[in-house]
């Protein structure tokens, strides 16, 4: 799924999801997104997701000072280096809760690659295994691999990334009054298309998306936090007063650069806090400034409308392997790193959170480059939009391939 990452410190490039995902996550910049303006408010609906955020880790995690005992080949990427290493080395292996990573390793083998298809039936049937059972299995059959960079670099960078809950309204009134596009049917004919800027204020830009509008939003910082998302759930008012839960899942962008809005906020030496927090807290204090902060974006997406079952409300959107999100197992990497579906081994400590364990990788972004890289999706609603606003932490990624 394509989402844009609010993080300052990465110049923006075209994300690979925005191209051949079909739940692309949005474009660029690293996304520190954090829930922004009004959340689910109570009522009732024909469904109610819950919020989710990650559990808490088994135990403090700690990074290694040391890499694992390195015991043989090294698998070349475009992008990365993998060294065997001993599973002795894998920081907490033993005390990850691996049955939490099972759902998440099932939804890849929907969509496996190649290399890891033949493992599915295993995977499969060890989903009722007990966590030693798999533990068991996983060491028989794989070969954990240190992910470093073409240079040996072995540490890197971790963010996070969730699912908005949002109010949204079938029809315009003064409480929402901010639109959410569908993509427009001549985007293809210009590109880029109209800038945000251009699309808020040319006649032939409104022109192009008249009819187009699938929801309207209260709060333009929220509309742009979805967009920065790539994805979101909207608690949405129908026409004739019902209420019920879609998905806003991606659907394309105007082709425009994206500018983190963050970054234009420092570079004025208006802000040092640049997480969401900051962001709102500068608004509170210049709402007349709100327009001109929106405008420093050009980057805008469109999305479209899937309906929210009740399986579909237990995971996330559809990252770029094709598969449906887990809060807390799944990641964005780049894929010229580590390829979609691989099982992959995560140790990462900060302020925000201490993490060992199993994750998938099952997504990615713009932002998300580079060997040791990744994008940990954090679920949805507020608690895991707090999270996601403020992570940006050390990182160690060891990858688990058949031996």
């Amino acid at each position: 799924m394509v989402h844009q990452m609010i993080q300052i410190n990465k110049s923006p490039a075209p994300r690979a999801s925005s191209s051949n995902s079909s739940m692309a996550r949005c474009l660029n910049g690293l996304a520190l997104a954090l829930i922004v303006g009004s959340l689910v408010a109570c009522g009732s609906a024909p469904m109610a997701p819950v919020g989710r955020t990650l559990p808490p880790p088994a135990r403090t995690a700690t990074v290694p000072s040391t890499p694992a005992v390195d015991t043989g080949p090294i698998i070349q990427q475009p992008k990365s280096r993998w060294v065997a290493v001993d599973w002795s080395g894998l920081p907490g292996f033993e005390d990850d809760n691996l049955f939490e990573a099972w759902n998440a390793w099932l939804k890849s083998c929907e969509r496996p690659a190649a290399a890891l298809a033949a493992l599915c039936g295993d995977v499969r049937r060890l989903s009722i295994g007990s966590g030693d059972e798999q533990r068991a299995w996983m060491q028989s059959k794989l070969q954990p691999y240190r992910v470093e960079s073409l240079q040996g670099d072995s540490n890197g960078l971790l963010t996070s990334y969730f699912e908005p809950m949002l109010e949204a309204s079938r029809t315009p009134s003064a409480a929402f009054s901010v639109p959410i596009y569908q993509v427009p049917p001549n985007l293809a004919s210009r590109k880029p298309w109209y800038s945000r800027q251009e699309i808020d204020t040319l006649p032939e830009a409104q022109a192009a998306l008249k009819g187009r509008v699938i929801a309207y939003l209260a709060d333009p910082v929220d509309a742009l936090v979805l967009q920065i998302q790539g994805s979101g759930r909207m608690r949405i008012t129908q026409a004739d007063g019902s209420l019920r839960w879609a998905r806003l899942a991606y659907a394309g962008t105007n082709d425009q650069p994206y500018r983190s809005v963050g970054r234009w906020l420092l570079d004025q030496g208006l802000i040092k806090d640049a997480s969401w927090p900051g962001i709102k807290a500068w608004l509170i204090q210049n709402p007349q400034r709100q327009q001109e902060l929106l405008w420093s974006n050009p980057r805008v997406v469109f999305f479209k409308e899937e309906i929210l079952s009740d399986l579909d409300a237990s995971f996330g959107p559809k990252g770029a392997q094709g598969v449906a999100l887990t809060p807390g197992r799944s990641i964005a990497v780049d894929p010229g790193s580590i390829p979609y579906g691989t099982p992959v081994w995560l140790a990462s400590t900060g302020a925000q959170s201490n993490l060992q364990r199993l994750v998938l990788a099952q997504d990615t972004g713009s932002a998300i480059t580079g060997a040791v890289r990744a994008d940990y999706f954090a679920g949805w609603g507020s608690e895991a939009g707090e999270l996601a606003g403020r992570m940006k932490q050390n990182l160690q990624m060891w990858t688990f391939w058949p031996k």
